[in-house]
């Protein structure tokens, strides 16, 4: 009964040796593949040897820091008092100044063309350059962002104060990030403002290219699912409802078929517009000052100054003063 209980394991034994190294060739099969260069030439980063790579992680500090000293008293743990501001503000801009340092840095170093000549001591230099200049824009960040606030609050009857709209708008959350992230742009700053802006995106589905220049007074109600392009400009006073588009009608090809880069594609939206959900608006076409876009309609010609579009039945738009659809 003991030999055959022996026997019984070995043959047992085997059979498992066998299935593993069934599994364990075709495990080999796959790395082998994967690691073939023509497999992965076109999804992989080759980064200088010893840097780090920019990090999600330290980004949403650096974008909390800034929250901090932008809204003293809504956001962090200490409490703010007239007395003590100034050294609460200093601290944390000294920690946002070495952590923006430190991401930029890995910035530069993700978007070298040649990982073998990146310069660490220039890039460094550069870095600290730049957060820098980041830092002497916060005043400005500051009073746009108040303007922003100010906008939502009056434009919103359910809102009960302008510590509820800081606290829990998402609008409020991703125009932070924009501003930032714009900020940043606007000094050179490579990748690092796109990463910032998606963060917002992920958070609140809303997507803001840190690349389109906004006005003052901006504000977006509810705010999901709106879209603005890198190349949209939008004036003062300006409100998007949920869902809204401002995007491109066709992208150009060079002669390879790629799309070309840097072309002006996406709409202008001049002061006092309001545009309601769900509107698409697409193409390098200007929306005039003091018009309103209605719901669920489709803009692809510019529309004049002080205008009123407005879907009133399924297959009919209406148009008022000018312009057209």
């Amino acid at each position: 009964m003991l030999n055959f209980t022996l026997e019984y394991e070995k043959i047992i034994e085997r059979l498992i040796m066998k299935k593993s190294n069934t599994y364990s060739d075709i495990v080999q099969e796959a790395i082998s593949k994967l690691s073939d260069k023509h497999s992965y030439k076109s999804v992989c980063h080759r980064h200088s040897i010893d840097q780090k790579m920019p990090s999600i992680q330290t980004l949403e500090k650096i974008v909390g820091l800034v929250r901090e000293i932008i809204f003293p008293g809504y956001f962090g743990d200490s409490s703010i008092r007239p007395d003590s501001i100034h050294y609460y503000i200093g601290v944390n801009t000294e920690m946002l100044f070495d952590l923006l340092s430190e991401q930029i840095f890995s910035g530069l170093c993700f978007t070298c063309v040649d990982p073998d000549s990146f310069n660490k001591n220039e890039n460094t230099e550069t870095a600290h350059r730049f957060a820098a200049e980041f830092i002497a824009s916060l005043p400005e960040v500051r009073q746009i962002l108040s303007t922003d606030v100010d906008a939502a609050f009056l434009g919103d009857p359910a809102a009960t104060s302008r510590g509820e709209v800081i606290f829990c708008y998402p609008a409020i959350r991703a125009i932070t990030n924009y501003r930032i992230a714009h900020a940043l742009v606007k000094i050179g700053v490579p990748l690092i403002p796109r990463i910032i802006a998606e963060m917002a995106h992920s958070e609140t589905g809303i997507d803001i290219n840190p690349e389109a220049k906004i006005g003052e007074s901006f504000t977006i109600d509810h705010g999901t699912g709106v879209v603005i392009g890198a190349t949209s400009i939008i004036g003062k006073n300006v409100k998007l409802f949920q869902g809204v588009t401002l995007g491109a009608k066709n992208f150009p090809v060079d002669k390879d078929g790629n799309p070309i880069k840097g072309i002006d594609r996406h709409p202008i939206i001049e002061d006092n517009v309001v545009i309601y959900a769900q509107a698409t608006i697409l193409g390098r076409i200007v929306i005039g000052a003091n018009s309103v876009i209605g719901g669920n309609v489709w803009v692809t010609n510019d529309v004049a100054p002080n205008s009123r579009i407005v879907q009133f039945k399924a297959r009919d738009v209406f148009y008022s003063e000018g312009g057209g659809i």
